[in-house]
């Protein structure tokens, strides 16, 4: 049975603009949080970090730095959630390039790619690790 012009599917090309648009979008909010310099990254390599309700709402909210999960938890946690005023005061420039090459594997596409795609050392430091 034909298609009447009330029930037409929609063309290929249709749900592809507002998908590209949310992902560029998605990918802006993470862009825009980004320290201008890895060196900004000044955070603690060491002890116990409380993270602020406002990056952790649900669940664990203090990493012991110690333990490799949770360490590698916080870093997760932060670059997904963290406002950019949190990257420097949460994470830690020598830190992030010793945990970046299993660290991206654990954060999403998009904040690899963002983060990748600003600091070149850190895309070889997985390719080195590869």
């Amino acid at each position: 049975m034909p298609s009447s012009p009330q029930h037409a599917e929609p063309e290929s090309g249709d749900l592809s603009v507002p998908v590209a648009e949310d992902l560029a979008s998605y990918r802006e909010k993470f862009r825009l949080r980004l320290p201008v310099s890895l060196d900004d990254l000044r955070g603690p390599a060491q002890g116990v970090i409380e993270l602020p309700l406002h990056i952790v709402w649900s669940g664990m909210t203090s990493y012991d730095m110690s333990n490799p999960r949770q360490r590698m938890g916080l870093y997760r946690t932060v670059l997904h959630e963290g406002l950019r005023e949190d990257l420097p005061r949460y994470l830690n420039h020598d830190l992030l390039l010793q945990l970046w090459p299993v660290l991206r594997k654990l954060v999403g596409r998009t904040v690899r790619t963002v983060w990748e795609a600003a600091f070149p050392q850190l895309a070889s430091r997985a390719r080195a690790a590869a």
